[in-house]
């Protein structure tokens, strides 16, 4: 069994230890792009190096003096420290029935596309596209698609025959197909309408 390394549930530490995290991330980078060392601040702030080096791994408080002092030496305001903390982190809430209804390229008469939500440029470095497909009575089978990143479906209702490159997989309520989908991908036979499913498709941003 391959042993993941990424823990979901994983928490980033209590409100102050992740203040002191951005504090000294902050610290760290104003200091680099002065070009100065450790041991070159050390001499302008009069603070220990072990001390700076706990400031920049987050593993102490700075007081708002010990904060100041920095500033001066590094030429930045005191509130830089905290710019990466306070950056706004995006979220989407859509509630049940509100999802943005768009007409996906290559989709016929009868395929209702209701994106659930969308954030652009982020920290994470890549995009995620959550859609509720419905596929009716009036729908049509179609051409395949094919486009970047990963695609994962999680089957709600009905039943569909889903292709994936030569591959045709039967897909009922509860079935999780994912892949990568640059091959040629989408339902091939509906079994049993209607079928409502999740596609996530995950790409890595421009």
């Amino acid at each position: 069994m391959t042993k993941l390394t990424q823990n979901p549930h994983k928490t980033t530490g209590t409100f102050s230890n992740v203040l002191e995290v951005a504090i000294g991330r902050e610290v760290r980078g104003f200091r680099k792009q002065q070009k100065m060392t450790v041991a070159d601040l050390s001499k302008v702030t009069g603070l220990s190096v072990g001390m700076l080096s706990k400031i920049e791994n987050g593993n102490t408080s700075p007081s708002l003096t010990t904060l100041q002092t920095l500033a001066n030496a590094l030429s930045v305001p005191l509130t830089a420290f905290l710019k990466g903390f306070e950056e706004r982190r995006e979220v989407v809430h859509t509630k049940a029935g509100e999802g943005l209804t768009i007409d996906r390229e290559g989709t016929r008469a009868g395929h209702q596309y209701n994106l659930l939500g969308h954030i652009g440029a982020n920290r994470s470095g890549v995009i995620v596209e959550p859609y509720l497909i419905v596929l009716t009575s009036e729908s049509d089978t179609f051409e395949t698609f094919q486009h970047d990143g990963i695609e994962t479906i999680y089957m709600l209702e009905g039943a569909v025959d889903y292709r994936h490159g030569s591959q045709v997989y039967p897909l009922r309520p509860g079935d999780t197909l994912f892949f990568e989908a640059d091959a040629p991908h989408g339902p091939e036979t509906l079994v049993a309408l209607p079928s409502r499913y999740l596609s996530i498709i995950s790409y890595p941003q421009a």
